[in-house]
Order: structure tokens, then C-alpha cells, then sequence
């Protein structure tokens, strides 16, 4: 495995991202507040360019292609988000973007990774590999793949979120980050332990797919089926080396939330705080309002905001329920 990349990394990304990326706002909910018993700031990363974090390691790792890499092009696989990133970041540095997306994607994600100009190709997630296609294309082409969360230049460009968090509000007693392949949950990390080491950082999974919460009991990466989940962004069946690695060394704790608790918190930020949240950048609010340890009641708390992506009429559609 290559070498884990460290807050160093982080710094650098958010040198290169400057000016780029968006500074998003951290916001707050009195009303929240006196619901979950704790002071939450809420890092809005749907507010980020193509609407989640993504686009913080994309651009990070792709504008440290060499020339014969601009030219040649990149290629990526991802359920959306990733996808989107890398499009409008392969457009902005002038490089050719093909991306491998599931034929299920929300059609508002596939349409928008096509309108930023790149080749999208289509799969099965559940009876292909995403990554054996990906794989095979960037091979075939002759094109630099770049993974969602196994890489990195991606893992530092997502800790490029939590380090501006920390430097708007100073240390938090604990921080909720939503967790699919572990690429913001490690960025995060590193971030917490440069800037506010006492922090308590928990990931967040559907519950559906807990893979990483089994991967840290035994041990060892654990593979499970495509979960069933409305959390599109987080229908990953297993960590990366990379993001394992740094995970099971410095994260406090994983929680699980249901399908039912990401709409309930959905509802929440779309009433009190007028946001459109995706299911999976919901998961970090779910967890606190289902899941918040005793003890840090009445403290102050962080949580990502990972992503907005999602139809308006599927948001409606689920918050009908």
C-alpha cells in the first residue's frame, strides 16, 4: 500500500483548490439545537461546487495531472457525485473525462456528469464491478483512473472540508461526517487530528450497509452485498486500504441510521434551515439526533452536510412518506 497521505497533504490541497472550490458556509439551528440538546454547526457542502464534496478531491487530484496525463484524459467510476466531480473538473483543466456511472443513478446526477461534457458509460451495480470496468477502460484508453475514495490526492483534497471547519469555529467536542468509502471520513480525520486532537470524530453509515462498522470489529476489510438503501452515495460494499487504514486508527466511533431517520432528518434541514440535503449527506444529522452519546449533550458538535444532490421530485417523493 502506498503511503497514507497526512494533514500535509490536506494543506496542500486546500492551496490548490483555492479560488476553485467554494468556501461553503457553516450554519446554524436554534431550532435543531433544542431538539437534539446539543449546539450543532453544520458544515454545507451541498452548497459546494456540482453540490457535494466530491469536487474537493477531484479537482485536488486531477490538477496534479502532468501534460501527457491532461492529454490522454481521466476516467473515473462513481453512483453520482464523484462523477459530477470529476467532469467539471476535467473541464475546467481542459482534459477528456469518461465515467463509468450505474444505469440506476438519479437521473438529475447522470444528467448533469453528461451536461459538464463528459462520456458517461453505463453498468449494473449489482451484477458488475464498477471497478474492473473502470479499470479495464482507463487500460484500453490509455487514460489515468481516478478512484472516489482510494486515492491520495482524493482523500486529502475531501480533509480540505473539515480543516476550513475547524478554522471558522475553533475545536468541537465531536464531528459526525457521513461515511461510504471512507474518502471524507479520512480527509476529515486527518484535518481533526492536526486542528482539534480531543475532537471525537464518528462516521456514518446506512444500516443497511454497516460494512465499515464490521470491518473495525474484526479487523479487517469486510465485503458485503450492494446495500438496499435510499443513500445512493453511500452504496459502497467495502473500505479502501487507504481509507481503512486511517479510519481504524484515528476514528472514534461508526453509527448506523435508517432509511426512516435520513428522511426524518432530510425534513428537518428542508424545514428549519431551508436546505436541500440528499439522503446520504443527511446521515451525520440522523446519527445525532438518533445516536448523540450522553455526554456530549449541551456541546458543541460538527456535522457534514456531504451532498444536495438530488431531484426535486424524488425529495418531495421522500418526504411525502
Amino acid at each position: 500500500m502506498a503511503a497514507l497521505p497526512t494533514y500535509a497533504d490536506v494543506e496542500a490541497a486546500a492551496g490548490r483548490i483555492a479560488g476553485v472550490a467554494h468556501r461553503t458556509p457553516v450554519l446554524r439551528s436554534r431550532l435543531i439545537d433544542e431538539q437534539v440538546g446539543a449546539e450543532l454547526v453544520f458544515k454545507c457542502e451541498n452548497l459546494q461546487r456540482i453540490g457535494a464534496f466530491k469536487f474537493r478531491g477531484a479537482y485536488n487530484a486531477l490538477s496534479k495531472f502532468t501534460p501527457e496525463q491532461r492529454r490522454a484524459g481521466v476516467a473515473a467510476f462513481s453512483s453520482g457525485n464523484h462523477a459530477q466531480a470529476v467532469a467539471l473538473s476535467a473541464r475546467l483543466l481542459g482534459i477528456p473525462a469518461t465515467i463509468v456511472m450505474p444505469i440506476d443513478s438519479p437521473a438529475s446526477k447522470l444528467a448533469a456528469t453528461k451536461g459538464y461534457g463528459a462520456e458517461v458509460i453505463t453498468y449494473n451495480r449489482y451484477t458488475e464491478s464498477r471497478e474492473d470496468l473502470g479499470r479495464a477502460l482507463a487500460e484500453e484508453r490509455g487514460m489515468t483512473l481516478i478512484p472516489p475514495y482510494d486515492h491520495h490526492d482524493v482523500i486529502a483534497g475531501q480533509g480540505t472540508a473539515a480543516k476550513e471547519l475547524f478554522e471558522e469555529v475553533g475545536p468541537l467536542e465531536a464531528l459526525f461526517t457521513p461515511l461510504g468509502g471512507g474518502g471524507l471520513l479520512s480527509g476529515t480525520l486527518l484535518a481533526a487530528r492536526a486542528l482539534s486532537p480531543e475532537t471525537r470524530v464518528y462516521g456514518v453509515e446506512p444500516a443497511a450497509g454497516d460494512d465499515a462498522r464490521q470491518s473495525l470489529e474484526r479487523g479487517e476489510i469486510v465485503r458485503i452485498e450492494t446495500p438496499v438503501t435510499i443513500a445512493d452515495g453511500a452504496q459502497t460494499q467495502y473500505l479502501a486500504d487507504q481509507t481503512f487504514a486511517i479510519i481504524r486508527r484515528d476514528v472514534t466511533g461508526i453509527l448506523t441510521a435508517t432509511d426512516a431517520e435520513l428522511v426524518d432528518a432530510m425534513r428537518l434541514i428542508a424545514t428549519y434551515m431551508k436546505l436541500v440535503v440528499e439522503p446520504t449527506g443527511a446521515l451525520g444529522l440522523a446519527a445525532v439526533r438518533n445516536a448523540l452519546p450522553d455526554d456530549l449533550r449541551g456541546k458543541r458538535v460538527g456535522v457534514i452536510i456531504s451532498g444536495g444532490n438530488v431531484g426535486i421530485d424524488r425529495f418531495a417523493q421522500l418526504l411525502a412518506r
